[in-house]
């Protein structure tokens, strides 16, 4: 009886310290761009934003064979994209994943995905303590040609 308790307060007092960590994230404008016949890959866009320090660690779709976060940008005049490990969202702070930029990439998609489409996605996030979250999300695809879907401010559509 005395190993029984001992480990309950043991398992009280971890998740007392891990619940200040926990990071409530919240996806906007969500969306994916659409893709032609025999095209495998393509990149999901959104807004992160975060009430704690988090990271997002990883990101699923069962539309995809393979999805990792990724990093565009200029390296000696030259457009690179390498995966990260993690993206750092700090509190309070909106992260875009936008076309140039960061976003999640897909890749082995099974078929093509055309406008007006829902692609599900389920980002993992996980703060400095551990503690991990995990968003589903339902990415509308967009037009293949769609640089930047526009902005809905107040029930206005309002170009980026």
């Amino acid at each position: 009886m005395k190993i029984w308790t001992s480990v309950s307060i043991w398992m009280v007092v971890t998740l007392a310290g891990t619940s200040m960590a926990f990071a409530d994230v919240v996806v906007s404008e969500a969306w994916v761009r659409g893709t032609v016949k025999g095209q495998t890959e393509t990149g999901a866009f959104m807004t992160l934003k975060s009430t704690e320090t988090t990271q997002l660690i990883q990101a699923s779709s069962p539309l995809a064979k393979m999805v990792q976060v990724h990093e565009m940008r200029m390296d000696k005049g030259m457009m690179m994209m390498r995966p990260v490990k993690a993206l750092d969202i700090t509190a309070n702070a909106p992260v875009m994943l936008k076309p140039g930029s960061y976003h999640v990439m897909l890749m082995g998609l099974d078929k093509p995905l055309s406008k007006g489409e829902h692609v599900p996605l389920q980002l993992t996030f996980s703060t400095k303590a551990g503690v991990k979250t995990t968003v589903d999300v339902q990415a509308e695809v967009h037009d293949l040609t769609q640089a930047n879907p526009p902005m809905k401010m107040d029930g206005m559509n309002m170009p980026k």
